[in-house]
């Protein structure tokens, strides 16, 4: 055999294979909507096509940088995937991030071009006149500034797409952590990794089989992961450019979606801020949530509301999302209440270990970090050797997350390790303190953090969050949690607050509340109240 042809067989299919496969197999289907604009797969894989070659006629090659800093649009993705087809490398940037992050980002990941929507083309400029790397700022649109991608697109005529050079440990996404405990970190997501994404999403999210995935939250970051999973069913991905709940709902009932990511904070948000029988959402198969911690009593409230539709889904950037499954039959608040407290199984084709300070095992039942085996795990930190050899020992992923596994598999996130608070020689967890509190009637949402103390070393600190119309009683609550959790997991403190600060992609940002906590002042100060 051609040793050539032998190398490629045992180095498996790429992400680019896929994409590939999936836009030849549909053709005529309607794969994005935006709005009133329709997009069937064979439109889809002419702008592909078209947007390859304007970025290979930039000098994009094999193991160069791309970005893009952009509300949702159907170019966005494909912008990615033509990306990949290049055999490059794609970086989303976060429309909150402000113009030094994203400059100090461009230039750690090295990228080369970076594409913008309108909406953020002056910030663009700033970036490429500030940014060592970043050679060329196209537009998803007229501008200013920059050149206009659909103008470079239209000078050229769409082509078989094909694969490209790309290996399977190649870089294809090189995405930024949220940074909420300090620098953001980029990780190196491979060819193998994003396949294997595909391939777990499609077996262990309950997908349906034609899908009408509604994404409101951005493209850009983890919205985006079962999107690809979605168009592989031949199925369409609905976009929205930003959340509002009541144009979530619209279009649910209007598209007849039947698939839907969500952060909790918009599960809260539709709860809130909707009645039951406003819109009609029968359409929906499938809820699936996940990127951050849930409260089980929201999750159940969330259940009588829509019905048994839920998936949790969780996993890290560092294994592009997908670790473990909660599925539909799983969630059961009566027969089954303690699974509202569990992240489920591991996904198809993952294992995972619950393992002590020095990496060994623990008995079921006992807290202990959750680790990782899987293809989608990263291949390292970008830049950061250090820090990869430290994540990534002995084969494992190493999460910081500390979980339980119960005498049956099903793993519970009990929290961060680094969120963990030691108040007078006792260790707590955050997320049980929250839950607790949760339970409360009177409590919309809760953040639970530590700060320091003179005499506990940490306080245990809860940032509470009423339902309309409710005033809270601390020493109501503070009862409340202590008869559920006991003394020394009681807050010493609860500040009410209006909202809870989130972080770019939509988690309780718990660095920001420290910082209230600690007497500094910040813009989410505003509505605090003791």
């Amino acid at each position: 055999m051609n040793p050539q042809l032998s190398d490629a067989f045992a180095s498996g299919a790429t992400y680019s294979d896929l994409i590939v496969e999936v836009f030849d197999r549909f053709c005529d289907k309607e794969a994005f909507v935006l709005g009133e604009q329709r997009m069937t797969f064979s439109e889809a894989a002419a702008s592909m096509s078209r947007i390859q070659q304007v970025l290979a006629g930039l000098g994009v090659a094999r193991r160069d940088g791309v970005g893009a800093l952009s509300v949702n649009l159907p170019e966005v993705w494909l912008a990615q995937a033509a990306t990949y087809l290049l055999g490059a490398r794609y970086t989303g940037l976060h429309s909150m991030g402000s113009v030094d992050d994203h400059v100090a980002i461009c230039d750690e990941a090295e990228l080369k071009v970076l594409v913008v929507h309108p909406l953020f083309a002056a910030a663009g400029q700033q970036i490429v006149e500030s940014s060592r790397t970043v050679k060329h700022l196209l537009v998803f649109g007229e501008a200013d500034v920059g050149s206009n991608l659909f103008d470079l697109m239209a000078e050229h005529q769409p082509r078989a797409l094909e694969p490209g050079p790309a290996a399977e440990e190649d870089i294809a996404w090189l995405q930024y952590t949220g940074g909420t405990t300090g620098k953001p970190k980029g990780a190196m997501l491979p060819h193998r990794a994003m396949v294997e994404l595909t391939n777990a999403t499609l077996a262990s999210w309950q997908i349906p089989t034609a899908p009408r995935y509604l994404v409101a939250p951005p493209i850009t970051h983890a919205s985006v992961l079962p999107l690809f999973s979605t168009l592989a069913r031949g199925g369409t991905a609905v976009l929205q450019q930003s959340f509002q709940p009541q144009a979530y709902l619209e279009a649910i009932e209007q598209e007849q979606i039947n698939f839907t990511f969500m952060v909790p904070t918009m599960l809260y948000a539709l709860l809130d801020h909707t009645k039951p029988d406003e819109y009609d959402v029968s359409s929906l198969e499938t809820i699936c949530y996940g990127a951050a911690p849930i409260t089980p009593t929201r999750l159940a409230e969330a259940l009588e509301r829509f019905g048994p539709k839920f998936v949790q889904a969780y996993g890290q950037t560092e294994c592009v999302g997908v670790t473990t499954s909660l599925l539909r039959e799983e969630h059961d608040p009566h027969g089954r209440p303690d699974l509202l407290t569990s992240c489920g199984r591991p996904v198809i084709g993952t294992k995972v270990t619950i393992l002590d300070d020095s990496d060994q095992p623990v008995p079921d039942g006992t807290p202990g970090e959750l680790c990782v085996h899987s293809r989608a795990v990263m291949s390292g930190y970008w830049k950061m050797p250090e820090l990869t050899a430290q994540t990534l020992r002995d084969g494992w992923l190493h999460t910081g997350d500390i979980a339980i596994r119960d005498a049956i598999g099903y793993l519970h996130i009990v929290d961060r390790k680094k969120d963990m608070i030691i108040t007078g020689g006792f260790n707590v967890y955050p997320k049980e303190v929250e839950d607790a509190m949760a339970s409360h009637p009177d409590v919309a949402s809760v953040a639970v953090v530590g700060l320091p103390h003179p005499k506990w070393g940490e306080a245990v600190t809860a940032y509470v969050v009423s339902r309309e119309g409710v005033t809270i009683d601390h020493e109501a609550l503070k009862a409340h949690v202590r008869e559920a959790k006991g003394p020394h997991q009681t807050p010493k403190d609860i500040i009410v607050i209006e909202s809870l600060p989130t972080t770019a992609v939509g988690k309780i940002d718990k660095k920001q509340l420290r910082t209230i906590g600690s007497g500094v002042e910040t813009p989410a100060e505003q509505g605090v109240s003791q």
